[in-house]
């Protein structure tokens, strides 16, 4: 697919949209972390209209649930950046680490951490339904419960007795050239058989191989019998980037990295210029200049 960046103000034309799929840290949560009021009623006239939602994060599905709760009936909810995936309550897919490893991966980020010269990180264990954590300081935990929203705190990770869908890992420094080289000998793409994926200013998350939010897209514009001619997606960061390839209505937010902006064909405003609200503002008020009002059943 060819990727075309343009300037935010230059949106495209009117297109048949059927799916909307958007990133929430850095793309629809505005500065102060929240979804901006005017996304609501968007909403609620993508549902009349036949337009299916999905936000697609690696936070939680209890984190996500909570958020879009009032508007949940009938939702896809893309959690833990693909691993997990449900809709109206009821798992549609979940991939799992490989308990050995992921022990392994866990032993490895203590050593990491451990001495007076250890990495400054965190660690959760994500399962479906809660995430565990061994490290409950402030300091921490202020930057873990915004995204996981199910917490349970215990002694030993490796005990939980849960295999995860994801291990996510914290540091206040750049994961870049922190915990992401730290984590390189596990990485598929380094002769390893796991997934590292920088997901946010402050995070790693070691993932199955053959999982990303693309291909949970992909699965659900199968399911939902449309193609990515009719998908719109938003994202900022590089755990969205596989996302981007599976529609033809892709925006990256302003901003993003470079190789971000690379993989989408437009660029939207940034987050904290509520863009997801302005593209699709620009997209379902097409809707009208291709078929009316009338809604469309998918």
């Amino acid at each position: 697919m060819e990727h075309v960046t343009t300037h935010s103000t230059d949106l495209p034309s009117p297109a048949d949209v059927r799916l909307v799929v958007t990133d929430m840290d850095g793309t629809l949560l505005g500065a102060d972390g929240a979804v901006p009021a005017a996304f609501w009623p968007l909403v609620d006239e993508m549902r009349e209209r036949g337009v299916v939602f999905a936000p697609a994060s690696g936070r939680q599905y209890a984190t996500l649930h909570r958020t879009f709760s009032s508007v949940a009936d009938g939702m896809v909810v893309i959690a833990e950046n693909g691993a997990y995936v449900v809709r109206d309550g009821d798992e549609l897919s979940s991939v799992t680490l490989d308990p050995a490893l992921a022990a392994d991966v866990v032993r490895h980020l203590r050593e990491l951490a451990d001495g007076p010269d250890g990495l400054d990180l965190g660690v959760v264990w994500c399962g479906r339904t809660t995430a565990y954590v061994e490290r409950t300081d402030r300091a921490f935990l202020d930057h873990v419960d915004p995204y996981y929203a199910s917490l349970t705190p215990v002694d030993d990770l490796l005990a939980t007795g849960e295999v995860p869908v994801k291990i996510a890992v914290f540091t206040p420094d750049d994961p870049r050239t922190t915990t992401a080289p730290a984590l390189a000998p596990y990485d598929a793409s380094q002769g390893g058989s796991l997934q590292v994926v920088v997901s946010g200013a402050r995070w790693v998350d070691v993932m199955p191989t053959g999982v990303d939010k693309g291909v949970a897209v992909r699965r659900l514009q199968e399911s939902l019998g449309i193609g990515p001619e009719h998908t719109v997606v938003f994202g900022d960061n590089f755990n969205d980037v596989e996302m981007l390839d599976a529609a033809e209505l892709s925006f990256a937010m302003e901003g993003s990295p470079d190789g971000v902006l690379e993989r989408a064909r437009y660029r939207a405003p940034s987050h904290t210029d509520e863009g997801v609200v302005t593209v699709l503002r620009h997209l379902l008020d097409g809707l009208d200049e291709l078929d009316g009002t009338q809604p469309r059943a998918v």
